[in-house]
């Protein structure tokens, strides 16, 4: 009885525990990332994101960033843990009685256990086990001292084992029982099972990035090399993640006004504008909601949505991102029989991206005047319309490189007097002018080890991308009050061959992590000078050149593909980011396959080579010597077997002039008969 209830005080001691072993260490790893992790929040700072509210850190705006569910959950927890160390501190207390009230309560417990007051065998055994020993240890100096080290009044005793739980759920002969059966079925078996299955059911339907394989499986069907930009939203709109938002007759009516004010980019055809309409609208319903809400993203016409499709369309923009990032691996993943990827889709997927967090219009991009991109990367900048761009274009100033260039105080001359922006407009465009990245490449390609490439060999490509902004950072966020989340920058590295649209190599870039960078750069320069054979020394400055250049804000794209056929190639690398318009950077690069003259074969490449197909010539030319031999040829044997063989030819001579005398007496002789 009191083991029992010994072992059920400790109870609370076995909860603490279970709880303290995984909430200790999650807790010490969440406030190490909360303190070393790296300020994101880089912006231009112009007056229309901070209008946003997008990066403004209010108190309600911190509240909601701690208020998560994994917090909450945190604090509830050390919560439970302070009222259980409280708990568990009070019941351990020593009272610290009196001999006077020790004695009190041994007589009390005496008459109510005593034998002589109470015949029940089992209040004589917990009389003599409990109350005498108890009181025994309490008034006894040696006693006190045996309990104090062992734990038992009579000194060291043999082993006991407890079960620290409660004793309602030690007496199995009632219903508690069935509840300590419940509990060890329950949370033994049945809930880590149901946590299982709810694990395995979500993880067997998203892909590591979050995305669903059945999107997947709908991306690569829909893709084809001859996508073209204005084709890539009926593909994108396609994403299973889109087909599961609700569409609810209450959207009807917002929808339609929707497609009022966007119905210029749909790519109707305005001579059968009554056809096309009917034709849009019996689309999928689904398909209809996503790609109304995609445009009133594009044409900035978010403001007047209900409150529930505004839910729908920061859950598209929400997930909008990785399906995008998704879609451009797809474009340029490898696809035999040259196992390449695609150029022209991929492309259209950056684009589309670009303008979804700028919202400007896949109409804006249109080639017009002087800019390939049309107006659509001043239409990004602060306080720009259309008919500002058309103001500062009688200037001259057509492009955005060409604005980029001018002179501070030239600039804003231009867009306070021409482009009609006031003085702190003018101000905001500067700002984000200078948050703006400009993208340098320098890329090579070479076989290692060797001297020239040649057909089959494995090429590998080395490009140092390298981001440059006036206001001198490195890492920033791009200038996008009108996409409600924020966004990094992410660059895509594409090795391509325009003119027959192939991605011979992909790489994304993200410039956020300069920990990562360093370590691959130095990794990446370290075995590529100890394959050349360099020296120690040589290594070591090459590597620090390498730490030296990512320090500076650049970044080491490192890949590798088979040379193609002998011929020379006019290849292309494409630096595009996803986030701002006009800030693509594409490199030229010649590169000359030479016919392979090598021995052996390089990446499973190539056949005989040249080198073996002369010594096969010279080969046969020795064995056309061989049938001409005459006895001038001065042989490379000694001359003991010269003589050897001259003695041969003798005795082989005269063999055959006595064979040949036989054979003519023979012959007279046949004829001497035939006279007869």
């Amino acid at each position: 009885m009191a083991e029992s209830e010994e072992n059920s005080a400790l109870f609370p001691i076995f909860i603490l525990t279970l709880l303290a072993l995984p909430l200790i260490p999650y807790t010490v790893l969440r406030l190490h990332h909360a303190t070393t992790k790296k300020t994101k929040s880089i912006h231009c700072g112009c007056s229309v994101c901070a209008r946003s509210g997008k990066y403004r850190k209010s108190i309600f705006k911190r509240i909601s960033n701690f208020s998560t569910c994994s917090n909450l959950t945190l604090v509830l927890l050390w919560v439970i843990m302070a009222i259980l160390v409280y708990y568990i501190k009070h019941i351990s207390r020593e009272p610290g009685a009196s001999d006077s009230e020790i004695k009190k309560s041994y007589r009390r417990l005496s008459i109510q256990y005593h034998p002589d007051k109470n015949p029940d065998p089992e209040a004589h055994n917990y009389f003599v086990e409990f109350i005498s020993k108890a009181y025994q240890a309490l008034t006894d100096p040696v006693s006190r001292e045996n309990y104090e080290k062992y734990g038992h009044p009579d000194g060291r005793q043999g082993l006991q084992v407890g079960i620290a739980l409660p004793k309602f759920l030690l007496n199995i002969d009632g219903a508690s029982g069935g509840l300590l059966l419940l509990g060890i079925v329950g949370v033994g078996i049945l809930l880590p099972l149901i946590v299982a299955v709810v694990y395995l059911s979500r993880s067997s339907k998203y892909t590591g990035n979050y995305v669903m394989h059945n999107t997947l499986q709908t991306y690569v069907y829909f893709m084809k090399p001859s996508l073209a930009p204005s084709k890539v939203m009926d593909v994108f709109i396609k994403a299973s993640e889109y087909m599961e938002i609700p569409v609810r007759r209450s959207d009807d009516e917002p929808l339609q006004k929707l497609f009022l004010a966007v119905r210029s980019e749909l790519n109707l055809d305005l001579k059968n504008i009554k056809s096309e309409q009917a034709k849009f609208w019996k689309q999928h319903p689904v398909l209809v909601k996503t790609e109304l809400l995609i445009h009133a993203q594009l044409a900035r016409e978010s403001a007047p949505l209900p409150p529930a499709l505004e839910s729908d369309f920061k859950r598209l923009l929400e997930l909008a991102p990785r399906l995008l990032e998704e879609l451009v691996k797809i474009a340029v993943m490898p696809r035999s029989p040259n196992g390449r990827g695609w150029l022209r889709p991929a492309i259209g997927v950056v684009e589309l991206s670009q303008s979804i967090v700028q919202a400007v219009p896949l109409s804006a991009r249109k080639v017009t005047g002087g800019s390939a991109e049309g107006i659509a990367p001043f239409l990004q900048l602060p306080h720009f319309s259309e008919a500002t761009v058309k103001k500062i274009a009688r200037k001259r100033v057509r492009t955005l490189q060409e604005l980029l260039e001018m002179a501070g105080e030239e600039r804003a001359e231009l867009l306070t007097q021409t482009g009609g922006l006031s003085a702190t407009e003018a101000q905001d465009v500067e700002l984000v002018l200078e948050t703006m990245p400009c993208v340098e490449v320098e890329i090579t390609c070479e076989t290692e080890g060797e001297e020239g490439i040649q057909e089959g060999d494995i090429v590998t490509m080395y490009a140092w991308v390298t981001i440059k902004r006036r206001n001198g950072l490195t890492v920033a966020l791009p200038h996008a009050p009108f996409f409600p989340f924020s966004k990094e920058e992410n660059f895509w590295l594409l090795l391509a061959d325009p003119v027959a649209n192939e991605v011979w190599m992909s790489q994304k870039l993200n410039f956020s992590d300069e920990a990562a960078a360093l370590a691959a750069a130095s990794t990446a320069v370290r075995e590529a000078k100890e394959a050349l054979g360099a020296s120690p020394k040589e290594v070591s400055a090459a590597v620090g050149e390498s730490i030296e250049k990512v320090k500076n804000g650049s970044r080491l794209v490192v890949g590798k593909f088979q040379a193609p056929n002998e011929g020379n190639y006019s290849l292309c690398s494409y630096c595009l980011c996803d986030a701002w318009i006009g800030c693509d950077r594409k490199t030229n690069l010649k590169l000359k396959v030479l016919k392979r003259s090598r021995a052996g074969t390089r990446g499973g490449g190539g056949g005989a080579t040249e080198e073996a197909a002369a010594a096969a010539e010279e080969g046969g030319e020795e064995e056309e010597d061989e049938e001409e031999y005459d006895d001038d040829y001065e042989s490379e044997y000694s001359d003991d077997d010269q003589e050897e063989d001259k003695d041969d030819k003798k005795k082989d001579d005269k063999n055959k002039k006595a064979a040949a005398d036989k054979d003519s007496s023979n012959s007279e002789e046949g004829s001497g008969t035939d006279e007869e």
